[in-house]
């Protein structure tokens, strides 16, 4: 098992490199844009820490599912393939304001959705309204709910959930914890304080090319540990 320090290092560094630029990040710039900056960023923040436990918690599950040494195998096979995918997405980046469009085209989308549904349910009477409230509502803010449903189920499946998974698997699960939810933290309150400038000043392709070698490095070096053993 590694030391927290080292599982905290790869975890933060990944999670930054996976993050900056991803959708949900641009989904977080825009809607600051649009609401209360503390209602986004505590929304998106908080499901991105509630991603990163569950991620860590299937890591630490995989050794008991598999063998330590197949989990192993497929994490060491996980982050080549990360690195890979990571490298061909930035010879094959078309910019980062296209994917920006993308993802506000997306939201914009959805906010007509609502809208109309929110014109149709202003003819009920306020009783009513009340008495279908749903539970959730009568605790926290909608725009808190929105950022926080808009940013799980964008991580959910993503390559750098993946990637948790897989390196709770390999490394020190309370420094990967700690590692992510603080590369979380950096990159969601980037996006939410200035997103949209920020993407422009850096290069996407630098951003994925560099994921992409980290990615590398960990799989070699996660190799080498196997045949070290």
């Amino acid at each position: 098992m590694s030391t927290v320090v080292q599982g905290f290092t790869k975890s933060l560094a990944m999670t930054v490199l996976s993050e900056i630029g991803d959708k949900t990040f641009f989904a977080a710039a825009i809607l600051a844009m649009r609401h209360p900056r503390r209602l986004v960023l505590s929304g998106c923040l908080g499901a991105l820490i509630v991603m990163t436990i569950l991620s860590v918690l299937v890591g630490l599950a995989a050794p008991n599912l598999l063998s330590r040494k197949w989990s192993h195998h497929i994490t060491t096979l996980l982050f080549f393939g990360f690195g890979l995918w990571s490298l061909w997405d930035a010879f094959q980046e078309d910019g980062d304001d296209d994917e920006f469009a993308e993802v506000e085209a997306k939201l914009d989308a959805d906010l007509k959705a609502n809208a109309g549904a929110n014109k149709k349910s202003s003819k009920d009477d306020d009783d009513l309204k009340k008495q279908k409230r749903s539970f959730l509502l009568q605790f926290f803010s909608p725009i808190f709910l929105k950022a926080f449903s808009i940013t799980f189920f964008g991580e959910w499946g993503d390559k750098s959930q993946l990637a948790t998974i897989g390196l709770a698997a390999d490394e020190n699960p309370l420094g990967v914890v700690l590692g992510g939810i603080l590369g979380q933290a950096l990159c969601t309150t980037a996006a939410v304080l200035g997103g949209k400038s920020l993407a422009s000043q850096i290069s996407e392709k630098i951003v994925a090319l560099s994921g992409g070698v980290l990615f590398i490095v960990f799989g070699i070096q996660s190799f080498l540990s196997t045949v070290e053993a």
